[in-house]
């Protein structure tokens, strides 16, 4: 076993291809950025009854999964396991990456993104979006503190444990905060619900792994070094396992709002009758977010391969965005129950199945908020230490 050295990237032409394709992106979310502003927020599929659409679904998407990005360097730093360390370093800094695409696009999508300020500066604690405001703001100085102290010469391990324990109590109290947005909401009986933070701490496993595991394929294949095929499926498993505690609390999310006589009318449209929110519910979240990836790294002789932690990584993250999309844009497409026990109708849709088709500035939007966790991450690599010359299974302790 060698001694582990960390490199920066070179820029190759297949790297600069890359780059050049995550511009695109930038660019045209940019654009979108510019189109909504001088035009507002007619020209997207939002509305009085949709307020929070598809910018949302990335952006929560990607804050979710930057919490779960640290889940690597969490697990070799607090809980000693040694062949995670390597990967300590690329894990804190794609976490941190993350969280800035996906605030980008929650920041752009406000129609005025200057008023932030006043969010910055006018703090009301009984609200829990100030509470985020300083969990987000604390992950980037907590994270960034973790990383120095694992790149820094002279510090003992005893200092990174401490450092990294913070940073996983941290993240924890993150993806608490960012599902208590939604479970605290009392007026919409798709949310509110206790089970919303643990939902959401799991959701963060599944998704950020699995968008690690692409970064590191991707980052090694670009960069000609070697990555263990022991060590990908060991990632692949423990990918396994997050998908079925997503599965598992997701289950328990419903059947507890079946038990409540009040819930059954979200419960009958999310899971049978709402149309796309169904399929999305059945065939994206649980099919091919859930059982699919389970059965391909969970396989006997297939999950053995390294496609098959790819691919499962892939349907993760598509899964994921099913996921996301039904629990924000679903759960405001049921009309509001604002007097319990009565019909209500109305020329303001009252009491009506609210619809939402996503624009295209929408979508360019939130592809370019994941365009720039990725580049802030390929960037963060050609400046920085971050990735190992060598990950070999023998390198890394793979037996």
């Amino acid at each position: 076993m060698e001694r582990t050295i960390y490199r920066e990237i070179k820029v190759t032409p297949q790297v600069i291809q890359i780059a050049v394709l995550l511009g695109a992106f930038i660019l045209a979310a940019a654009v979108a950025v510019l189109y909504i502003e001088a035009h507002g927020h007619i020209v997207t599929g939002m509305t009085n009854q949709i307020v929070w659409g598809l910018p949302h679904v990335f952006a929560v998407f990607l804050i979710v999964a930057a919490s779960g990005a640290l889940n690597v360097a969490s697990i070799a730093s607090v809980f000693g396991k040694t062949p995670y360390k390597p990967l300590s370093r690329l894990s804190g800094l794609l976490a941190m990456s993350l969280l800035a695409g996906g605030l980008a696009v929650l920041v752009l999508d406000l129609g005025r993104p200057d008023r932030l300020i006043v969010q910055m500066t006018h703090y009301n604690f009984s609200s829990i979006f100030t509470w985020n405001i300083l969990l987000y703001s604390g992950f980037f100085a907590v994270v960034s503190a973790y990383l120095f102290v694992q790149m820094a010469r002279g510090i003992s391990a005893r200092t990174v444990k401490v450092v990294g324990f913070a940073a996983f109590v941290w993240r924890l109290a993150l993806t608490t905060g960012t599902g208590s947005i939604f479970g605290w909401i009392m007026a919409r009986a798709a949310y509110e619900s206790a089970i919303m933070a643990p939902l959401f701490i799991v959701m963060s496993f599944s998704f950020g792994l699995a968008f690690f595991i692409l970064v590191l394929t991707l980052s090694c294949r670009l960069t000609g070094r070697v990555l263990g095929v022991k060590l990908l499926n060991r990632l692949g498993r423990l990918l396994g396992i997050f998908a079925a505690l997503v599965l598992y609390f997701t289950a328990v999310q419903h059947l507890t709002s079946h038990y409540w006589a009040r819930d059954g009318g979200i419960e009958q449209f999310l899971l049978f009758d709402g149309g796309i929110y169904t399929q999305l519910f059945w065939i994206g979240q649980v099919l091919i977010g859930g059982i699919i990836p389970m059965a391909l790294v969970f396989h006997p002789t297939g999950g053995i391969k390294p496609a098959s932690s790819i691919v499962a990584s892939v349907l993760v993250i598509l899964g994921g965005f099913a996921q996301v999309y039904v629990i924000i844009i679903g759960g405001q497409a049921f009309p509001l129950d604002i007097f319990p026990g009565y019909t209500v109708s109305s020329s303001f849709f009252d009491g009506q199945i609210n619809t939402y088709t996503p624009s295209l500035p929408e979508l360019a939007l939130g592809l370019g908020g994941v365009a720039l966790a990725v580049a802030l991450t390929g960037f963060g690599m050609k400046i920085l230490r971050i990735l190992p010359t060598n990950l070999s299974d023998v390198n890394v302790g793979q037996s």
